[in-house]
């Protein structure tokens, strides 16, 4: 059986929910998935997927410049490799948070406005039409970043409420929601398998 190394940026977020997603989708594929939690350098170069949870985008941007993780998801992205950023992990991964504190990678072309659909109180899932997948999709937002701004060469997967809430930059998908939430792994399959695309 072929084994996928699958790094989850660990400092903060659902790790443990996003293992068991990449896991479940790897398993759709007769692939095995083995899992490395990421709170240091050294550790994303050899691997094949990373995802980057939600968490508090300011501390999460401000542990990986410290450990130095952030100079080698840059590595990770510009090697061709795929990555999944929810929530927080896409407010680090984009362009520009519009917010000093936060230090982003610049690796999604898109802006986002931290927090835009509410606080804690206002979350809410919602069935989202997803590109690439055959059903909605069930995405829960709890305090979700709005998408504002998208670059030319990003693609929109999903919008709600007339707003981008997923879209892919090259190898990088990021949503404005929490997929590792459900017991749906579809996003998983889309960043990490879609060529062999199938319902998880």
């Amino acid at each position: 059986m072929t084994t996928l190394r699958a790094g989850v940026i660990a400092v903060q977020g659902d790790v443990s929910e996003h293992a068991a997603a990449i896991e479940h989708a790897a398993a759709a594929h007769g692939v095995a998935a083995d899992i490395v939690e990421i709170r240091q350098s050294g550790l994303v170069t050899d691997c094949d997927v990373l995802l980057m949870p939600g968490g508090e985008s300011t501390t999460i941007s401000r542990l990986l410049a410290r450990e130095g993780i952030d100079e080698e998801i840059e590595a990770h992205v510009e090697a061709g490799k795929p990555i999944l950023a929810t929530c927080a992990g896409l407010i680090v991964a984009s362009r520009d948070a519009k917010d000093e504190r936060v230090q982003t990678l610049d690796l999604l072309d898109v802006t986002v406005d931290r927090n835009a659909f509410g606080r804690q109180v206002d979350s809410f899932e919602a069935p989202l039409d997803v590109e690439g997948l055959d059903s909605p999709f069930p995405a829960v937002f709890i305090r979700a970043p709005l998408i504002d701004e998208v670059g030319d060469g990003v693609e929109i997967l999903a919008e709600w409420d007339g707003n981008p809430v997923a879209v892919r930059d090259g190898p990088i998908i990021g949503t404005s929601f929490h997929p590792e939430l459900t017991p749906d792994s579809r996003l998983h399959d889309l960043a990490f398998f879609e060529e062999l695309a199938v319902e998880a």
